[in-house]
């Protein structure tokens, strides 16, 4: 793939001097696309034609066309890559021609606003070039899979924002990572990996170029060359995408596979869920990390008001600096209720959602509501480096509502932050991956669900606390405690101390309902043996939750005997005495 994609990439070659490197992707991610439905419509051009002959309906022709050539667009010009070479002088008015001549479900183009750079192209006379160049460019499914497209435009993607200084990971997450995801979604579907015909949906927030919904295509049904798990299955595909450029690549790779184009939505999901009321069997999504949604905001706070506990957000809003946390509320409510057969939900998040925010913060409300309704099923930790625009640590969380009978009630933490290959060459930030073997550790520790060395079952209660304020007399002097006008010592702000008592504390096995009793058997345990005058204000104990995910796998290694550092100096400051005498000489 990297071969054609070096191909194409240096077709950028004739827009030099007249684009900028960063304006290349202007003009060779829709002329990429298109050439890709040239390709597509090639087998099928003849009996479209002939379709278009016999009616003038659209919804008729539609339904034929599909019908009668499995496609679910078309284009209604007489022209392809080959007949537009042959008309040097009329290129540019027949490209536009031809693009407009796509069904109406295809545009893309408009998207890129491709019209313009056709004028731009054509009065710096390089548009006859790039089409040439393009032409002989041979994209034809039978010799590029749809996988393989999808693999083309993420490369490209990648050199157009290094070029621009962009990130690439702001379009598309790299497909081993998803690979890992789907292997872990679809891991408790047994119907869907068996049943014949079974009909499933997935639904990606921030779609992207497409590639999760790719993939998990992939995995379940699979290709002509690769059958899949089920390919006798059906995969719905779903997305939601709120930058231009994405959106357009995503819905042409959509139409080149046969799905419904209309699936495919520009906007953003935040302000506008445009599908709202849908429900789905599977959902993904790689949200932006750490961004602001401010200007989602008036639209999140509106719609909050007007549904109530039916909104999207049911456990709250997080800090207007990171909206991660909306995306992570927004998939557990996309996924299918339970009495329809239950959903599942995968989310790469960084590591602030795990333990950003104090007990009744916007965070911690957020982990409150997922915990106590047990719609956590477990969190992964992937390795460092393994996305193109960030080093930092990610996880994936995988949501549940209708849990397995031996899964209910707990949350399997996975530490999966040592299993990778390294990369020949590095991606941008990204130099490791995973391969088949490190995808399948993962998945076995995930299917034994079990305590080990790499993993860790918890009862959902383990990540509640309550936050308690311990207060002690104030007094006058050394001894005289000050008491109010009821005789009740007043509290010293000075020697005011915050406490979190775990829910598990003491063994205990009745989470929220045993606050009174757990609390009173730490405060006498850990305050009261040391500071005999303290007392806990009960007004002001708070609920919080947080998932310290590092903590859970930390390893103590003691630090190396006195002796052996001493030698280690020794011999350090005999080797630098010995240079220093050298110099001397």
């Amino acid at each position: 793939m990297s071969g054609l994609g070096n191909f194409v990439w240096s077709i950028a070659d004739q827009l030099r001097g007249v684009y900028k490197p960063h304006q290349y992707g202007d003009v060779i991610l829709p002329m990429t696309i298109l050439r890709r439905l040239d390709a597509v419509l090639a087998d099928s051009r003849d009996k479209v034609q002939a379709i278009l002959h016999r009616t003038d309906r659209d919804e008729l022709r539609d339904a034929l066309i599909r019908k009668e050539t499995g496609l679910t667009f078309y284009n209604s010009s007489p022209w392809t890559f080959t007949r537009l070479l042959g008309d040097p002088d009329g290129l540019q008015a027949n490209l536009v021609d031809y693009i407009s001549g796509f069904s109406k479900n295809i545009d893309v183009f408009e998207r890129f606003r491709f019209d313009g750079e056709i004028h731009q192209m054509a009065e710096k006379n390089r548009l006859l070039l790039v089409v040439q160049k393009f032409a002989d460019v041979d994209l034809h499914p039978s010799r590029v899979s749809n996988a393989e497209m999808g693999d083309l435009f993420e490369e490209l993607i990648r050199k157009f924002a290094e070029a621009s200084n962009e990130t690439a990971g702001e379009h598309f997450t790299p497909r081993d990572a998803i690979r890992l995801m789907v292997d872990l979604l679809f891991a408790t579907d047994d119907e869907g990996l068996t049943e014949p015909g079974i009909v499933r949906s997935i639904y990606d927030p921030t779609a992207g170029t497409g590639g999760m919904l790719s993939v998990a295509e992939e995995h379940l049904v699979g290709t002509p060359e690769h059958p899949g798990l089920n390919p006798d299955a059906r995969l719905r595909l779903y997305g939601q995408e709120i930058n231009d450029q994405s959106y357009a690549i995503c819905k042409s790779d959509m139409i080149a596979k046969g799905q419904d184009a209309s699936n495919i939505r520009l906007g953003d999901t935040l302000a506008n869920d445009l599908f709202a009321g849908q429900t789905f069997d599977y959902c993904l999504s790689n949200p932006p990390y750490g961004v602001e949604w401010k200007a989602s905001q008036e639209a999140v706070k509106a719609h909050i008001q007007e549904t109530g506990n039916r909104s999207r957000f049911p456990g709250g809003l997080p800090s207007i600096s990171d909206g991660q946390m909306l995306f992570l509320q927004h998939l557990a409510t996309k996924m299918r209720p339970v009495h329809e057969g239950g959903g599942r939900a995968g989310i790469v998040l960084n590591g602030s959602p795990l333990f950003t925010g104090a007990a009744e913060s916007g965070p911690s409300e957020i982990r409150r509501w997922l915990l106590e309704n047990d719609l956590v099923d477990a969190i992964v930790a992937l390795p460092t480096n393994m996305f193109y625009n960030t080093g930092i640590s990610t996880y994936i969380w995988l949501l549940d509502n209708a849990k397995p009978a031996d899964r209910i009630g707990t949350v399997q933490l996975i530490d999966g932050s040592g299993f990778f290959t390294k990369m020949r060459k590095n991606l941008g930030n990204k130099s490791r991956e995973f391969s088949k073997s490190d995808r399948e550790r993962i998945l076995a520790l995930y299917d034994e669900h079990a305590t080990g060395e790499h993993s860790k079952v918890f009862s959902t209660d383990a990540f509640g606390y309550w936050t308690i304020t311990v207060e002690r007399p104030l007094r006058d002097g050394a001894l005289e405690i000050i008491r109010d006008r009821n005789g009740a010592p007043k509290p010293d702000a000075k020697l005011r101390d915050i406490e979190n008592v775990p829910f598990t504390y003491g063994d205990n096995e009745l989470g929220a309902e045993g606050r009174d009793a757990t609390i009173q058997a730490f405060f006498e345990a850990e305050i009261a043996s040391h500071v005999p005058d303290a007392w806990v204000n009960t007004a002001k104990t708070k609920v919080g939750y947080e998932i310290p995910f590092t903590r859970h796998f930390y390893t103590y290694v003691p630090p190396r005997p006195l002796e052996e550092i001493d030698r280690d100096l020794d011999q350090l400051v005999s080797e630098i005495l010995v240079l220093l005498r050298e110099v001397e000489r």
